[in-house]
């Protein structure tokens, strides 16, 4: 097996176990290790070769998403992604063993389930706009305009 997709399954994993959360590299290494798989192969692409915000550094897979500094989870399409990485988003069926081929349907499905909200993806932006202006004297301004 490919050692991206072994840190991807040691992910998926955990993200199995706990939907909602982001794990610690220590955390998806330990869980990589009791996996049976090779630490220190691993750590090299949790720390950035599949990680999709992060720039490039000899990866250019999109399977892992930095939530926080030394954060990650599984990417879902949507997220922000360095516009130079456009390889893969999950292991291919037929190179995983069949014991972890289940994780790429529940993959889907999470995926889908925890689709960030297209609303909530606009929260902030015009921030910039009011800065220096309270919210309602900016409003009056405007209307002033019409």
């Amino acid at each position: 097996m490919f050692i991206a997709d072994a840190a991807w399954v040691a992910t998926a994993v955990l993200q199995q176990e706990r939907p909602d959360e982001d794990f610690s590299l220590q955390e998806i290494s330990a869980k990589a290790a009791a996996l049976g798989f090779t630490k220190k192969s691993v750590y090299a692409h949790l720390h950035g070769h599949a990680v999709a915000n992060r720039k490039p550094d000899g990866g250019h897979y999109r399977m892992l998403f930095e939530s926080a500094p030394k954060r990650r989870r599984l990417y879902r399409p949507g997220d922000p992604c360095d516009p130079n990485r456009k390889g893969k988003i999950t292991p291919k069926r037929e190179d995983l063993p069949d014991r972890w081929r289940d994780l790429l349907r529940w993959y889907e499905s999470w995926a889908q389930r925890q689709r960030p909200d297209p609303l909530r993806s606009l929260w902030g932006t015009g921030r910039k706009i009011w800065a220096d202006e309270p919210a309602d004297a900016y409003v009056e301004r405007l209307r002033s305009q019409w």
